[in-house]
């Protein structure tokens, strides 16, 4: 081998170590996989269209924001209201930003491998950035000041921050551990505990006064779009036949 040729065996060896890993599964897994895919992305594509163009002209939807605002804020409670803001700060800027590259290290120091970490890394931030770019464009007012239970923010309400980054983490967690178990049990208790918990944290950004309810419908639907994209890619590369590994010998 030649000096020119060391590096690119180099980066070989890194991605086969780091990058690399496959599951074996029959093909009407990884159809199934594509399926569920394509289905989250057109769900979720479709819904923040449609929820997008309803804030933007005031139509239908938008019209059980002050409504649910308002039943919400009815039956406010200290001990709902220390809940809701646990749920805040946790997926807030004071601890979300911290806490996750720390869940991201820790996940590659245990298992030595970097690619699901990698997923759920570049898919949460994509989430982040992309609703920043979204809200600056839309330019959507919050509640009003008056209502909000914490520190006053006058940043743009519509998507809601907070619900994206929430709804990204957790449910591509939910997806990149349990997809690789082999109980559908398991998977099932698992998106519906993921579920549960960005419904939660939706519910306390409209109690606490800081998004009205197509805010964090919109952040849900973008996260599921983010969710089927990132199916489809760990699918592409991770899933192999059985026909194919005997093929490659």
């Amino acid at each position: 081998m030649t000096v020119d040729e060391k590096p690119p065996g180099r980066i070989a060896h890194l991605r086969d170590r780091f990058l690399e890993e496959n599951r074996v599964e029959p093909v009407e897994v990884r159809r199934r996989l594509y399926v569920i895919s394509a289905t989250l992305i057109a769900v979720g594509l479709v819904a923040f269209v449609y929820i997008l163009i309803d804030v933007l002209t005031g139509d239908r939807l938008v019209g059980i924001d002050r409504p649910v605002e308002q039943w919400v804020r009815a039956r406010r409670s200290d001990e709902a209201t220390t809940v809701m803001t646990m749920l805040s700060l946790i997926f807030g800027p004071l601890i979300f930003p911290f806490a996750a590259p720390i869940i991201v290290v820790v996940w590659c120091i245990s298992t030595r491998h970097l690619w699901r970490p990698l997923l759920l890394t570049v898919g949460t931030a994509a989430g982040i950035v992309g609703v920043r770019l979204i809200a600056e464009t839309v330019g959507r007012d919050r509640p009003p000041v008056d209502r909000m239970l914490l520190s006053p923010d006058m940043s743009e309400s519509f998507p809601s921050g907070h619900v994206i980054g929430s709804a990204t983490f957790i449910l591509l967690i939910a997806y990149l551990v349990f997809s690789r178990r082999k109980s559908p049990r398991s998977a099932v208790l698992s998106f519906t505990l993921a579920s549960l918990l960005v419904a939660a944290t939706a519910v306390s950004r409209i109690y606490l006064g800081y998004h009205w309810a197509t805010d964090t419908m919109g952040s849900v639907a973008l996260a599921l779009v983010i969710l089927g994209v990132v199916i489809a890619v760990d699918t592409k590369r991770t899933v192999v036949t059985p026909a194919e590994v005997d093929a490659r010998g």
